[in-house]
């Protein structure tokens, strides 16, 4: 069950074995040998660096992250039903996925928020872990507000509202011997036919 999270400006829900064990681990499986993981680019003080991560952009449009724009893979059958279950819990369309792997505590993503335009002014994500489990930060733009949390196996983590543009994220580094995790963000993409 979701339940709510507190810090200031966010609109957070969590429900930490949102999955039930067996179906995360399926999922896990299922994802981490049979996605075509990519080393993308991002931009950082105006120059191209390899992400400190694998990625895969899958669904229905375009993404505009770090500058670059990422085309779309297709669904897969796993991915597809895991979106329709989301959006049919938190009414919301989603219409695309970005899945990172992480493959040990030297992977990391540093801070930033999802505040893309294509996102719309107050977008909903919904970030599904599997794998290890690793520390999520979220601070408030303004002041000193964190929240730090650990996010296990088979859970959910929904930020809606004015959490991205009040908040930002990271998932840090860590010397603890971790192994893989997989995150989704399932979000919608608002296309020109949209607006």
């Amino acid at each position: 069950m979701l339940e709510p999270l507190t810090l200031p400006g966010a609109e957070l829900r969590l429900d930490p074995a949102w999955l039930p064990a067996t179906e995360a681990d399926r999922l896990f499986d299922l994802l981490h040998a049979g996605l075509p993981w990519e080393n993308h680019p991002v931009r950082l003080f105006g120059r191209e660096v390899p992400a400190p991560r694998l990625s895969c952009w899958m669904g229905d449009a375009a993404y505009r992250y770090s500058g670059l724009v990422r085309a779309p893979r297709p669904w897969t059958p796993a991915l597809d039903a895991l979106r329709a279950r989301l959006a049919a819990e938190l009414d919301v369309p989603f219409n695309s996925v970005l899945a990172n792997l992480y493959r040990d505590g030297a992977d990391a993503m540093g801070w930033h928020a999802d505040d893309e335009a294509e996102l719309g002014p107050a977008p909903v994500i919904a970030s599904v872990s599997l794998g290890a489990t690793r520390r999520f930060l979220l601070r408030t733009r303004q002041g000193p507000a964190r929240l730090a949390l650990d996010l296990p196996h088979g859970s959910l983590l929904v930020m809606a509202g004015a959490t991205q543009a009040a908040c930002r994220h990271a998932l840090p580094r860590t010397r603890r011997p971790v192994g893989p995790r997989i995150n989704l963000t399932f979000r919608h993409v608002v296309h020109d036919a949209d607006a």
